[in-house]
């Protein structure tokens, strides 16, 4: 079949033909190409996830070594401390040298960041505090720490341990009209 140009409908269908399978190729090379992109991309990111992860260890291993070497005088004073209590040394002295190194020791740690928790006295805050025991007392507010048992401790602001706390408890009524009731001698 001869068309009004002059061309066949069968060389018309094979002009399509070639025009839709070269942009069947163009889409293949496109394809490859993304997903060779792809694969590049993600082999960046796994080496980016290695290289961050071998850099925060040698951060951590640097910090840990820095605070040893602020440590090791206090752990020669501890030393000298020891090996002066076994020459039967006043017990004053031993407690002054002691006291001494204490305050070294805190002075690191302050430097480094850490902060002692307030406890007593202040409102029960669960966020700081751990209640160990509450305590039934009409002398402090409900909910106040009313004992310290073990200090509690913040890192720039970070609870790093909580105090542990005994806290008041608001003294039940009947208990106090019974106290009231008892005749004191």
């Amino acid at each position: 079949i001869t068309m009004n140009d002059g061309s066949s409908k069968v060389e018309a269908k094979g002009t399509k033909a070639r025009e839709r399978l070269r942009q069947m190729w163009e889409k293949a090379r496109l394809s490859d190409e993304r997903l060779e992109d792809l694969r590049r991309l993600q082999a960046e990111f796994d080496n980016y996830r290695k290289r961050i992860a071998r850099e925060r260890n040698e951060f951590f291993q640097h910090a840990t070594e820095d605070l040893i070497c602020e440590l090791l005088p206090v752990v020669d004073n501890f030393e000298r401390a020891i090996h002066e209590a076994g020459k039967n040394s006043s017990p004053e002295g031993i407690l002054q040298g002691v006291k001494i190194i204490y305050k070294e020791l805190w002075s690191i740690l302050k430097k480094r960041g850490l902060e002692k928790i307030t406890a007593k006295g202040e409102s029960f805050n669960p966020a700081q505090h751990e209640a160990i025991e509450h305590v039934e007392t009409a002398e402090y507010p409900d909910n106040t720490v009313i004992e310290e048992v073990v200090r509690g401790y913040r890192i720039k602001g970070r609870v790093l341990r909580p105090a542990m706390v005994r806290v008041s408890k608001k003294v039940e009524e009947k208990m106090r009209a019974k106290n009231s009731q008892i005749p004191k001698i």
